[in-house]
């Protein structure tokens, strides 16, 4: 790990090797539970959420929601056949190729199952092999006797990769980066910050299925400020057009200026430019098109709303091998601890 960093690699693996696809978020929630600090309150909602609340000495009336969503894309079973083999259906938007060969864990009530989504061997005629593959194509292996696999898989049943975090160079790499990074980033605030105003640290569900769990909690917390933390796509390697990367490893957090979900306010946005620069926290302005963010879901739920989002770059989204600067995301530590530090109600 660089020694420019000082991002705590066990918790933020902790974070991204604890389970929690769509719907099924239970042990990154506990793992998100055990590790805040102490606040004013906790409590879980009905949908799954953790809100904990630390209430403003200066102005306590005044509320800022800081959310990132825990949910990772995953797996669930919609058929077991005659062979054992596990049918799947997706939990959040896929690229098909991303599980060709790839090791993955299959959770039921019984506990955890080791398994493998197969790839066409290299010796295969050219002929012979899929042109298109698609998720219809990726079935589950899991080594049991078809009659044993009937017996303990049934539909309903959650896939997820199996990948721990690993240090590569600056870099982390894993499986749940989006959004677990920016969970870590919100839990390192709030043990870091000690704002003047309310602020609610709310680790959401659901993200990846449509920003449900956001969508929700925005009626029931109705803040008068919201800051979303969450990954962005960083496409700066061979083979993608240099003018989609979007963002750049290394290069700082993001301070999104609009997703396909949300145009941030622009007073958010100029004060958090303003403190980064006051604080000399290296930032990257974020414009992307084609990803949404919980932010979208928080700014008009409940009423209009001023919101903000900060970004961590994440190369290889949505795959095995997500891959995150530790620099980048201290970054993110840096400015939201600084910018909730320098609040003071001036966005109502």
């Amino acid at each position: 790990m660089t020694a420019n960093a000082t991002v705590d690699f066990d918790l933020l693996a902790r974070l991204t090797d604890a389970p929690g696809p769509a719907g099924y978020e239970d042990r990154v929630r506990d793992v998100v539970r055990d590790e805040l600090p102490p606040v004013d309150a906790v409590r879980t909602d009905a949908m799954g959420n953790v809100v904990a609340t630390v209430r403003g000495s200066a102005d306590p009336d005044y509320e800022v929601l800081v959310a990132a969503h825990m949910d990772e894309i995953g797996l669930i079973v919609s058929d077991v056949d005659d062979d054992g083999f596990l049918s799947v259906e997706s939990l959040g938007g896929w690229n098909p190729d991303a599980l060709r060969g790839h090791p993955v864990t299959v959770h039921t009530r019984e506990g955890d199952y080791d398994g493998v989504i197969g790839i066409t061997a290299a010796h295969t005629a050219a002929d012979e092999a899929p042109d298109d593959w698609t998720l219809d194509d990726a079935h589950v292996f899991t080594g049991l006797d078809p009659e044993e696999a009937n017996r303990r898989f049934g539909v309903g049943d959650v896939v997820t990769f199996d990948s721990d975090l690993r240090e590569i160079g600056e870099c982390v790499s894993g499986s749940s980066l989006d959004d677990r990074a920016g969970v870590y980033v919100m839990l390192e605030t709030a043990r870091r910050a000690d704002p003047d105003v309310t602020v609610h640290y709310a680790a959401t569900v659901q993200e990846e299925v449509g920003l449900r769990g956001a969508t929700a909690l925005g009626v029931d917390v109705d803040p008068d400020l919201v800051v979303a933390l969450d990954g962005t796509l960083e496409q700066s390697y061979p083979g993608v057009d240099p003018s989609n990367a979007i963002s750049a490893l290394g290069d700082g957090v993001g301070i999104k200026r609009k997703d396909a979900t949300v145009i941030t306010t622009p007073s958010v946005v100029e004060r958090f430019e303003s403190v980064a620069e006051s604080r000399d926290i290296r930032f990257q302005r974020e414009v992307s098109w084609n990803i949404g963010t919980d932010t979208g879901g928080l700014q008009t739920t409940g009423g209009a709303r001023p919101v903000g989002a900060l970004s961590i770059p994440v190369r290889y989204h949505h795959s095995a091998v997500e891959t995150a600067n530790v620099n980048d995301i201290e970054a993110a530590v840096d400015l939201l601890t600084a910018f909730l530090d320098t609040e003071s109600g001036t966005l109502r």
